[in-house]
């Protein structure tokens, strides 16, 4: 038998080597997926299968390089003849070839998302219509959803339900600027990356030769990380699998994480329906992680419902505790984790590359790159530049920097025209020429653009903005730095702006600002002798700064949960485990979207080998005010058997994962529920952890049979105290009440996890 079967264990060796007909492989986390995808390549040609004859479909290029290296070590230079990459690259490639009958040159140019966004921007300045309403980056979204779901233009202006929900989202015309923006494409001979899996379908399903020519080129078809495949990608690979039936998918529902790119579990689950005599593999074994770990994932991950059955197991050591850190707030959080990592580091001496901190949101970075910096330790971003490199808040950022320094050239020709006033390049390059020609400081031609620019439209605007500054000045000089701040980002209209922008990027800048007044919130509550503005420019500045000369990659590393998949560290933090941040309070509204959470965080564990922690903080900043917290309910669903928690640095064992002894139940180690949990860690505080304006909770309290709750009664919540119940929805498996509390405000909460206690009425 070839030495590169004799790696592999039996499960493994059965998909690399049934090679004919359809196969499922249900790769688990760390069960060496690409290892028998590798080595399944590898055995067709080692069988005689031609590589021209292969097409291996992956997500990132980087997948496509690794695996191609790997398989030139088995079968040597061949494997360069394979047809393996990126579904947008190959069918690039093919487009290029067969794009003419569809009226494309060969030299078709390929527009990116900002390319897209400008024609889009054209046409709705075109035709008239309002840019609030019509924004580019709505619009687009809209494009991108029908050309994923394979619906045309001429399909799309010609379904009534369509055309009713676009009214119904004020923007009837969405339609037309579907039709105008494909044909504004198609003239400049351009395609976007959603058409590169729109038109190779059409190619495909319009033109039987071309079918009939690469089903015959591409024998063998697989596909990897199928459960992260759209409706397109699934499409389009079972018309060129369609001959020969010759289709392998490899992938695991339960880390199907994508759905908000198109992703639908649905094609992974309903394999095997779509090809009846389909052989599927289950790779179970975990090669990646201790035995605590593997344990902990499978039972989160038996909470999902909508999944295919399988049992993932190690043959590793036991491994440590899972550690739950519990912090006051989200700084303290930050600091206790960068402490923890410090400590390991120590203990194991281990190089920064095997932590990584992972999160929910991008926004949450902040606390820990903070706290990182204080430490000296060294880390890095992935998936989007450091906080304060971020566009939104180099531009919040530029605002402060140049109503305390008004010579900021940088800093001026960044706001100048931010958010839109109608001062164009030209304009800004003549106030610079002016000032530089007169030896003047910038400012100085700006505060009187009329004598130096003329009366023009553009210097009445100058001369607005000139008074935007003056006033930011004033307020500056007036108010602590939170106040100050809190009244550039709203005046200057570019927390506006951005709250406006409902795409989840928008979401995700709007809640990166307010994180950065957050922090600025947070800096004006320290003990310190200068609370200003200007002090805290100066801070962040030499947070920020970093020594050219130290260019080494031994950092630690901070990433999005969806941008560790993939991935594996020896030390894994998860951060941030609270309600309505994980889970996203987005993603409550079915158990469709609960499940997916669920699955990310079932992510994020596998991503660990030797040691997990993860961690929560009883409060968080929010909006400029320290706002109390509720534990995940991810938390609950950890086996405590497998858990030591660290209450603000002083490690336990044996309690609840909120730092409450308690005794466990018999069968598993499951906790009370959720707000229990809630209860007794805000009635019995840590030390140092803040509680003003908690609620105390009555020393009888008992959670009341969810069915005699009704609209009107007095109700006690653990945390929230005491309230009037609003509304009752009763109506399916989520049943929820809305309750004006008397300090907390109005709330929803799900009456399956907030245990109220009726009081009267």
């Amino acid at each position: 038998m070839s030495s590169y079967l004799d790696q592999l264990n039996e499960p493994q060796r059965l998909a690399v080597t049934h090679t004919d007909g359809p196969v499922m492989i249900i790769a688990g986390a760390g069960s060496g997926k690409t290892r028998v995808l590798t080595y399944r390549i590898a055995h067709l040609m080692q069988q005689g299968v031609e590589p021209f004859h292969i097409l291996a479909l992956t997500f990132t290029n980087k997948a496509a390089r690794e695996m191609r290296h790997r398989i030139e070590k088995v079968v040597g230079q061949e494997a360069r003849n394979l047809w393996m990459g990126t579904f947008h690259s190959i069918f690039a490639k093919i487009l290029r070839i067969e794009g003419a009958r569809m009226g494309y040159t060969s030299n078709f140019t390929i527009y990116d998302t900002e390319d897209s966004r400008s024609v889009i921007k054209n046409l709705v300045h075109e035709l008239g219509l309002d840019d609030k309403v019509y924004k580019p980056a709505a619009v687009q979204n809209r494009i991108s959803w029908a050309k994923n779901k394979l619906i045309s233009w001429q399909e799309y202006t010609a379904n009534p339900f369509y055309l009713a929900d676009d009214t119904e989202a004020a923007k009837p015309r969405l339609g037309e600027l579907y039709k105008l923006y494909v044909l504004r494409c198609f003239k400049a001979n351009a395609m976007d990356f959603d058409d590169l899996l729109f038109n190779m379908d059409v190619l495909l399903r319009d033109f039987p030769e071309v079918l009939n020519k690469y089903q015959h080129k591409f024998r063998y078809v697989m596909v990897d990380e199928f459960q992260d495949t759209n409706q397109a990608q699934y499409v389009i690979t079972r018309r060129l699998a369609g001959r020969f039936q010759n289709i392998c998918v490899v992938g695991d529902d339960a880390q199907s994480i994508y759905s908000f790119r198109g992703a639908d579990i649905q094609n992974i689950l309903n394999f095997a329906k779509d090809y009846p005599d389909l052989y599927t593999v289950k790779l179970e074994q975990n090669y990646r992680s201790t035995q605590k770990i593997v344990q902990v994932a499978n039972q989160v991950i038996a909470n999902n419902r909508n999944q295919l059955p399988k049992s993932v197991w190690t043959a590793n050591a036991e491994g440590q505790y899972i550690e739950v850190i519990k912090a006051a707030t989200d700084n303290e959080e930050g600091r206790l984790v960068t402490v923890s990592i410090f400590e390991e580091k120590m203990k194991h001496q281990a190089p920064n590359t095997d932590f990584a901190i992972l999160y929910r949101t991008n926004a949450q970075s902040r606390a820990f790159e903070e706290a990182l910096r204080k430490q000296g330790l060294r880390y890095k971003i992935y998936g989007g530049l450091s906080f304060y490199q971020r566009k939104e808040i180099k531009d919040l950022l530029g605002y402060f920097r140049f109503v305390t320094n008004q010579r900021d050239e940088e800093a001026f020709r960044r706001i100048i025209n931010l958010p839109r006033r109608g001062i164009g390049d030209t304009t800004v390059n003549k106030i610079v020429v002016t000032a530089a020609e007169a030896d003047l400081p910038i400012w100085e031609v700006v505060a009187n653009a009329g004598q130096h620019l003329g009366k023009n439209r553009a210097a009445a605007a100058i001369d607005d903005f000139a008074n935007l500054i003056k006033e930011f000045k004033i307020t500056m000089e007036k108010k602590d730095a939170y106040e100050a701040a809190q009244h550039m980002a709203q005046k200057s209209g570019l927390l506006k702006e951005l709250y406006e922008d409902k795409t989840p990027e928008g979401r995700a800048r709007y809640e990166n600002v307010q994180e950065l007044l957050n922090a600025i919130k947070d800096f004006t509550t320290q003990e310190r002798e200068d609370k200003s503005l200007g002090a805290f420019l100066q801070e962040v500045a030499l947070l920020t700064s970093v020594e050219d000369a130290d260019q080494d990659d031994d950092c630690i590393t901070l990433m999005t949960i969806h941008m560790a998949k993939g991935l594996e560290f020896k030390y894994v933090y998860v951060v941030g485990l609270e309600e309505d941040l994980f889970p996203s309070q987005m993603m409550l509204a079915s158990r469709d979207d609960l499940e997916e959470e669920r699955r990310l965080f079932y992510v994020a564990i596998t991503r660990a080998e030797q040691k997990l922690t993860l961690s929560y903080a009883l409060q968080r900043y929010r909006f400029g005010n320290l706002r109390p917290c509720e534990p995940s309910r991810f938390l609950e669903e950890v086996d405590q058997r497998h858990v030591q928690i660290n209450r603000l640095g002083r490690p336990t064992a044996g309690g609840d994962v909120y730092g409450v002894p308690q005794p466990r139940p018999e069968s598993g180690g499951y906790g009370r529920p959720m707000t229990n949990y809630a209860k007794n860690l805000i009635s019995r505080p840590a030390s140092n952890q803040p509680t003003g304006g908690l609620h105390k909770v009555s020393a009888n309290f008992a959670a009341s049979d969810p069915a005699k709750l009704r609209e009107g009664q007095r109700v006690e919540h653990a945390k929230f105290g005491f309230g009037q119940i609003k509304k009752l929805d009763l109506q399916g498996a989520d049943k929820r009440a809305t309750i004006q509390f008397d300090q907390a405000g109005e709330k929803t909460l799900l009456l399956s996890f907030a245990k109220l206690m009726i009081i009267e009425g």
